[in-house]
């Protein structure tokens, strides 16, 4: 049977050798040896070795990978609750600036109408001029504070999306071990 396989090559010689050995160890076990594993003359060493390797594993991983991936958790937790308030400031930073511009609306209304009141009887061209320049004033004043308002929330709003695309490139990184595409961190975070 090697003549056969010497034919062919190499391989197949390998092939036949590894045969013949299953085939010997085949016999050995008719003989009543006992697989290793489960012989009990090994037990004690397997014990011995299966508590070492759990305690070397559990220190490992209670002293070191578990403090770090917690720190990072808590990192990022006191991060994005940073943003958050970040976020609400500048919440707050519009809505003063839309209500210092409904006053600033309000107050040159008040100032168009008593002039309008005080002097309507004797310059009414006058009185119009004012009003119309008092309406053009509150318009740019509008214009500028819904223009300061959109700056602000726009902001608010890039910077919310940043954040979380940052925070979420650090976590697939650290825990993941790669850095993720930005495009693609984008695309999952919007």
């Amino acid at each position: 049977m090697t003549y056969l396989f010497d034919m062919f090559g190499y391989g197949f010689a390998a092939a036949a050798s590894a045969a013949e050995t299953v085939a010997d160890y085949k016999g050995d076990q008719d003989g009543g040896a006992a697989f290793p594993p489960f012989d009990p003359t090994y037990f004690p060493s397997q014990i011995f070795w299966l508590l070492v390797t759990f305690f070397v594993l559990y220190f490992m991983l209670s002293r070191i990978f578990l403090p770090r991936i917690g720190s990072m958790i808590e990192e990022r937790s006191n991060r994005i609750a940073d943003d958050l308030d970040m976020a609400s400031r500048l919440q707050l930073q519009a809505e003063q600036a839309q209500s210092s511009y409904e006053q600033e609306l309000a107050d040159a209304r008040a100032k168009a109408h008593n002039i309008g009141a005080t002097t309507r009887a004797s310059v009414e061209a006058e009185i119009a001029k004012d009003v119309e320049a008092a309406d053009v004033e509150a318009d740019r004043q509008q214009a500028g504070a819904d223009a300061r308002i959109a700056t602000i929330r726009n902001q608010a709003l890039k910077n919310i999306d940043k954040v979380a695309a940052d925070v979420a490139a650090e976590i697939v990184e650290k825990i993941g071990g790669f850095t993720p595409n930005t495009a693609t961190v984008k695309t999952a975070v919007g």
